[in-house]
C-alpha cells in the first residue's frame, strides 16, 4: 500500500516535468479525423475536414472530440509523442478520455509513472471508466505491481461483470504477467 502511494505521489508529481508545449494558438476551423491523420497524415500534421488535408495542429483549431479521435488513433498506431502533442490541446484538461489516452501513451513511451498520473486523474473524475481501469492495471503490472493491477480487476467486475472486453484484456495480461 505505502509503495503504491508512492507511486502516486511522484506520478501527480511528475505530471509538470513532462508536459509538451502547446502549440501556438490559432485560428480555424474544421474538425480532426482519426483515421485520416494516421493513414494520411506525416508526423506532426493531422487531417483537418473542412480543409481535406493535412495541417499542423494549432491550439483551438480542432473541438475537443475530433482531439480525441486523432490523438487515440495515433496512439492506437504507436505514434505516442505525436498523440501526446495533439491530445494536449484539448480546451478541456479534465476530460477523462483526453487523460486516459496521455497516460496511455505516456505509459507506452516508457513514462509508466507519469501514465499512472494520468489514469489516477481521469478515474477522480470518472471512476466508472473502465478502459481507463484496464490500463492502469496493465501500467501496475508493467511495474511488478501484481496486486494494483487485481485491484483494477476487481472495480471492472464490480462495473460491469466478467463478460467485458475490458476485465477479459485485462485478466489475459495478468495470467501472461504471472506465467513469465
Amino acid at each position: 500500500m505505502r509503495r503504491r502511494l508512492l507511486i502516486q505521489v511522484l506520478a501527480v508529481a511528475a505530471l509538470p516535468l513532462f508536459a509538451v508545449p502547446v502549440f501556438s494558438a490559432g485560428e480555424g476551423g474544421g474538425g480532426g479525423g482519426g483515421n485520416q491523420t494516421v493513414t494520411q497524415c506525416k508526423k506532426g500534421m493531422v487531417w483537418d475536414k473542412k480543409k481535406q488535408k493535412c495541417v499542423a495542429p494549432k491550439q483551438g483549431m480542432l473541438d475537443d472530440d475530433n482531439i480525441y479521435e486523432a490523438g487515440r488513433a495515433l496512439a492506437m498506431a504507436g505514434r505516442y509523442d505525436e498523440a501526446i502533442a495533439v491530445l494536449s490541446l484539448a480546451a478541456d484538461k479534465e476530460d477523462p478520455r483526453i487523460l486516459n489516452y496521455l497516460g496511455y501513451s505516456h505509459r507506452h513511451s516508457g513514462r509508466v509513472t507519469v501514465g499512472l498520473g494520468y489514469y489516477e486523474e481521469a478515474l477522480r473524475i470518472d471512476p466508472d471508466y473502465t478502459l481507463v481501469r484496464e490500463y492502469l492495471g496493465e501500467a501496475h503490472l508493467q511495474i511488478g505491481d501484481l496486486a494494483g493491477a487485481r485491484e483494477q480487476l476487481r472495480e471492472i467486475e464490480k462495473r460491469t461483470g466478467k463478460g467485458s472486453r475490458e476485465y477479459g484484456m485485462l485478466s489475459e495480461q495478468i495470467d501472461r504477467f504471472m506465467k513469465s
